[in-house]
């Protein structure tokens, strides 16, 4: 049976279009004026987008002695409806392990248990001779992009592993992502707090300063340039960082850039919060001063970052942030984001005119399909992509709070934001999994392989 969205105003990526948009199968078979099909979908008033794409989530993750309050159940059901139709979350290799291993794991995690259709990044943190040839077959799995870290002593490798990495990317066209903090300045500073008996979490941004992210940025990005390299900078929080990625590119290299609603909306007042509740803002890169923010959107709006991805990494408040009640390097890292990326963009950045609702386009769907080599399967409304399709009434606002919220976490760091507009329906290859903001359809998300990184054009 067919389904037709009428009257809506299609976005791409340099226009929007009233038009209908027909859909038979999990296909998009049509667009144009005036089309018929069985069943009918009135989207007056409401902008139709491609389904948008998160290209960082970590979903049922171990972390610091607790797992990730979101498995791929939740967290998945949580992206759908806030209109994020596929996921990409990071398979995380254990040193001494393979990468066969830790992809067995996440295909056990995520398999049929996933709302939207999702993918996997492989984070390298062992990489020995026989990681080496795992990284040459990777891309039979569907795999094509990689993450590496300078931070956290578990996962973390040196200069000469990570060049060594960024030289196997040169040969198998693959992309690395690097979460850039000088983590041995970081232990360093850290261990300086604790030992002045500094244990509260307002130490957290303190010990982690923008400066460190702006030394690993200009560190990896140096590297990948010597390899030639596809470097892609995750979570970018800072001026600093930004400033290396400027001079890189003036160089001639291509960088790609990912930020997060939490580096646009949030300031480093959140730390200042009394008692341990500026505990739930503890994430790395920690949320950064009003300076950083206001580079972030400039950066935006002049076409310097490319996506805009979650990192989503939730913990419940009590009993898991609370693991670092007497020393805030115990507390586990990261917030939890994943169903409120949309409309906290289309709120602070479109409604505001800061960018157009076209480049809200391509930042949550087309350039992460490009990116992560999915487009025009998705990322896309074109004629033959994927039916994965987000109907936003821009009139329906709403106040985002815990106690309404699907992701599965005690708190929000968006409690009371006002929003303008809301999803209203989403489809999923064409099921109607989303009505009215409410989910109607679960557990129907796909595991999808993915080919090259394309050529996004700001690069």
């Amino acid at each position: 049976m067919s389904k037709l969205i009428k009257n809506g105003t299609l976005v791409f990526s340099n226009e929007t279009k009233k038009a209908d948009l027909l859909i038979d199968g999990e296909k998009i078979i049509q667009i144009g004026d005036n089309l018929t099909g069985d069943e009918v979908i009135d989207a007056e008033g409401c902008f139709v987008f491609s389904g948008f794409i998160d290209g960082h989530t970590h979903l049922d993750m171990p972390v610091s002695g607790t797992v990730t309050a979101d498995d791929f159940s939740t967290g998945t059901a949580a992206a759908l409806v806030g209109g994020t139709t596929m996921i990409i979350d990071f398979a995380t290799q254990d040193r001494g392990h393979t990468l066969k291993e830790a992809l067995d794991i996440w295909h056990k995690r995520a398999d049929g248990n996933c709302s939207s259709d999702y993918g996997f990044h492989m984070a390298v943190t062992d990489l020995n001779e026989q990681t080496k040839k795992e990284l040459f077959t990777m891309k039979e799995q569907g795999i094509t992009s990689f993450k590496c870290y300078y931070a956290y002593d578990a996962l973390k490798l040196d200069d000469s592993k990570m060049y060594e990495m960024l030289c196997i990317m040169k040969e198998i066209n693959g992309v690395l992502g690097v979460h850039c903090e000088n983590g041995d300045i970081i232990n360093h500073l850290q261990q300086k707090a604790i030992n002045n008996g500094h244990l509260t979490p307002d130490y957290h941004p303190k010990t982690r300063p923008s400066l460190l992210e702006g030394e690993a940025v200009g560190r990896f990005l140096r590297l990948a340039d010597l390899a030639d390299a596809k470097p892609w900078i995750v979570h970018l929080s800072s001026s600093d960082g930004l400033e290396e990625i400027r001079l890189a590119r003036k160089r001639g290299q291509k960088v790609y850039v990912e930020t997060c609603p939490q580096y646009l909306t949030l300031d480093e007042s959140v730390y200042n919060l009394s008692g341990f509740e500026s505990a739930k803002y503890v994430c790395s890169p920690p949320i950064r001063s009003k300076n950083d923010q206001s580079s972030l959107w400039n950066a935006l709006q002049n076409n310097e970052i490319d996506i805009i991805s979650t990192d989503h990494c939730s913990f419940n408040f009590k009993n898991q942030k609370e693991l670092g009640l007497n020393n805030f390097t115990k507390i586990p890292n990261g917030l939890p984001t994943i169903e409120h990326r949309p409309v906290i963009i289309y709120t602070s950045a479109v409604s505001t005119g800061k960018i157009t609702v076209c480049d809200m386009h391509r930042m949550l769907s087309e350039n992460p399909a490009k990116m992560f080599g999915l487009y025009p399967k998705k990322g896309i409304l074109s004629i033959g992509s994927d039916a994965d399709i987000v109907i936003y009434d821009p009139n329906k606002n709403k106040v985002i709070t815990a106690q309404n919220q699907t992701q599965n976490c005690d708190y929000t760091p968006f409690e009371g934001f006002k929003t303008v507009g809301s999803v209203r329906d989403v489809f999923l290859r064409g099921h109607h999994a989303v009505k009215n903001g409410k989910i109607v359809k679960r557990n129907l998300g796909l595991y999808i392989n993915r080919g090259d990184c394309e050529c996004i054009p700001s690069q």
